[in-house]
């Protein structure tokens, strides 16, 4: 019995030392979320602001909202972040009243996106006054720089921490961007660099006579509802955890989807983002014109994502490895390929 993929030596992973992301092919990610907030709040924590007018310093992080994440796609490093920050500052004029002056630091776009330079920073006081006035000025003239420093120190940080073991070595005799055609277990040539222009997963329906099967699977993906969909419906993520083996991907009702060198071809029947999808599904071996009926039904539960699947129409001989290949293909790839630390629960 063919088994999907089998033969590929993208999938020959014993004797590699990347076995985990083989050459690097697909796309992994580190959550730098815990250590970006750990680490802007260390940088702006008692920050003192030099000055010969005042006594001036960043007392703390008063609030780190946003998200960062280090990723490596086919071995190369892309790093995202996305930052709100308010910092509360605190000064005394030399010379003045000696009472304490207190006021916040907004930086509301610190991201990839924009140069340290060009990072909004806005300086308020709690309260207005003369001594405040002067002190929000040195804070404006000095402390914008200086907090500058401390977010690319931040930016650097980041990159050196989250880029280590992120680009792994390759075997050298596989290199999965020079291969034109590949053995694989189903009995078929898989082209890696041919874009199919003609839809390969249109083919006719027909009704057949073939004794079938039905069976549930259930897993569970540590990652929200919404991402575990987009994984099942992006192009780019789907290819991530194929390994670049998806010929057309259409999500949309009656759109084509085709994959593993069209020996898994169908079209989407329903697609209710982030919570279902349906799809007419069939494989290559089965009788010509034979399609069974895939649901998935997501469920967000807060720390994880519960996915149940229910397969209809599978012909009798192919209930065992349909099983088998939905959990190494399908479910342990896309784990493995976005770090989701599932746990297959089926039957």
């Amino acid at each position: 019995m063919a088994k999907w993929g089998e033969g590929d030596p993208r999938w020959i992973v014993e004797e590699r030392p990347d076995a985990t992301n083989v050459n690097n092919w697909h796309w992994t990610e580190r959550n730098a979320s815990s250590w970006s907030i750990d680490r802007l709040k260390e940088l702006f924590k008692n920050l003192k602001v030099d000055s010969d007018v005042g006594d001036l310093k960043i007392v703390e992080s008063e609030k780190c909202d946003g998200e960062a994440s280090a990723n490596n796609r086919k071995g190369k490093l892309i790093f995202f972040y996305e930052w709100n920050l308010v910092l509360k500052w605190e000064g005394k004029l030399l010379g003045g009243s000696g009472d304490l002056v207190e006021g916040k630091v907004t930086i509301p776009n610190l991201s990839e996106e924009n140069d340290i330079s060009e990072v909004e920073i806005t300086i308020t006081l709690n309260s207005t006054s003369e001594e405040g006035e002067i002190l929000k000025a040195v804070m404006h003239n000095v402390g914008r720089d200086l907090i500058r420093k401390q977010l690319s120190v931040y930016v650097l940080g980041l990159r050196e921490e989250f880029s280590k073991g992120m680009i792994l070595p390759k075997k050298e005799d596989v290199k999965p961007d020079c291969i034109n055609n590949l053995s694989s277990g189903f009995n078929s040539k898989i082209s890696m660099n041919t874009v199919q222009t003609k839809s390969a997963a249109k083919e006719k329906e027909v009704k057949t006579n073939i004794p079938t099967t039905d069976f549930e699977l259930t897993q569970k993906f540590q990652c929200p509802g919404v991402d575990l969909y987009n994984a099942l419906t992006d192009r780019g993520m789907v290819n991530a955890w194929t390994r670049g083996a998806v010929e057309q991907i259409e999500p949309k009702p009656g759109g084509q989807f085709s994959l593993f060198g069209n020996n898994i071809v169908g079209e989407f029947v329903e697609l209710d983002p982030p919570n279902k999808i349906v799809q007419k599904w069939r494989y290559k071996q089965w009788p010509a014109g034979h399609f069974s009926t895939v649901t998935l039904k997501l469920k967000d539960k807060g720390d994880h994502t519960e996915l149940v699947m229910n397969q209809v129409g599978v012909p009798k001989t192919e209930h065992d490895v349909t099983i088998q290949n939905w959990q190494q293909y399908y479910w342990e790839s896309i784990q493995r390929t976005f770090g989701w630390g599932a746990f297959f629960d089926y039957t």
